[in-house]
């Protein structure tokens, strides 16, 4: 009776300290990822969407109201770029030497300088915007702005605005087939659009069910395939030449990122309760979860360096949770000054 007691007390231990075993024990497979580094960066604000430019070797985090640039294989704060007031996310254009940030607080577009960061100029677009992404088939940045729900189309080249989209829905994270093709998330539809990048006109709706309140994308270009965070604990994975979702694959909760590296052919998740869902493309149509990567809880956004085949995930701690109100029925812990962190994921 005690040696079975024993057992199971063994058993228990594993299955609440060791989630990440358990999960590979369950799949049989381990994606061999682990947090390489943690780097403090400190500083103020609070963050969204991270950016990698794999060439450059930066990787630029958004800070509420301007944007931490650090380098991306030392983790050192290189730069910042000031006056992004309610800053979301950031789209590179190298061949034009710009970067663009979506401005939630002042409905516009920051556009700067790669090289020097410098501020080369504002551009207005919807109101509150969120993602935005560089589409290479058109040479335009687009920002998809979750007041007014559509998408602003921008010059790359210019910083002039060549036209608007309404979406029908409150859009969440993008991505573009760089050939010619935008697609995004609509988190209050729970479905994706198809945006002809070219034309500036939606050209297809596709419902994510069983997929809820889609926050991350992520794409296999040469596959065509979406994989797509839900806010129900599952990746969702669309074939994008006739919108069929191919299946769901259990991910960890508070999702609000996926990234894609296409030569491991590994799908990712960032999960706010604190791991990072990997997923692996056995074939175009066959996909398995190989583990959830302990990361730190408040990790949900992220960005891939298909360089090194790192994975970039921001944090901190947080203390107690202000007394809830009637405007702020569930408000959020704040963030421990001085304690905001780079996490640096590989093999």
């Amino acid at each position: 009776m005690n040696t079975i007691n024993w057992r199971l007390g063994v058993l228990c231990l594993i299955l609440i300290v060791f989630p990440s075993i358990w999960s590979q024990a369950q799949t049989g497979k381990s994606s061999g990822y682990h947090v390489l580094k943690t780097v403090t960066l400190g500083g103020e604000g609070g963050w969204d969407y991270l950016t990698v430019d794999s060439e450059a070797r930066r990787v630029y985090i958004s800070r509420s109201t301007h944007v931490m640039v650090v380098d991306a294989d030392t983790g050192a704060v290189v730069g910042d770029i000031p006056g992004t007031a309610g800053v979301h996310g950031i789209a590179i254009a190298p061949e034009f030497n710009r970067g663009f940030t979506s401005n939630g607080r002042t409905s516009s577009v920051t556009i700067f300088d790669l090289k020097t960061l410098k501020v080369l100029g504002q551009v207005g677009v919807g109101k509150n915007p969120d993602a935005i992404i560089y589409d290479t088939a058109t040479k335009r940045v687009f920002s998809f702005n979750g007041a007014s729900s559509d998408t602003t189309a921008i010059d790359a080249k210019t910083g002039t605005v060549a036209g608007t989209i309404a979406l029908g829905g409150k859009p969440e994270f993008a991505t573009s087939d760089e050939k010619g093709h935008v697609y995004v998330n609509i988190e209050d539809k729970s479905e994706v659009v198809a945006l002809n990048s070219k034309k500036l006109a939606v050209e297809n709706r596709w419902p994510l069910a069983p997929g809820e309140e889609p926050t991350g994308m992520a794409i296999d270009r040469q596959h065509r395939r979406l994989f797509i965070g839900c806010s129900n604990k599952l990746m969702a994975i669309v074939n994008i030449d006739n919108g069929h979702v191919l299946t769901t694959l259990p991910s960890g909760e508070g999702v609000d990122a996926n990234g894609f590296d296409p030569e491991r052919a590994l799908a990712f998740g960032s999960n706010g309760e604190g791991n990072l869902t990997v997923v692996h493309e056995d074939t175009p149509d066959k996909f398995s979860v190989l583990e959830n990567v302990p990361t730190q809880r408040g990790a949900r956004t992220m960005a891939v360096d298909p360089k090194t085949h790192n994975v970039f995930v921001v944090t901190a701690n947080f203390g107690p949770a202000p007394a809830a109100t009637a405007d702020r029925p569930r408000p959020r812990p704040g963030m421990v000054p001085g304690t905001f962190t780079l996490l640096i994921i590989g093999k």
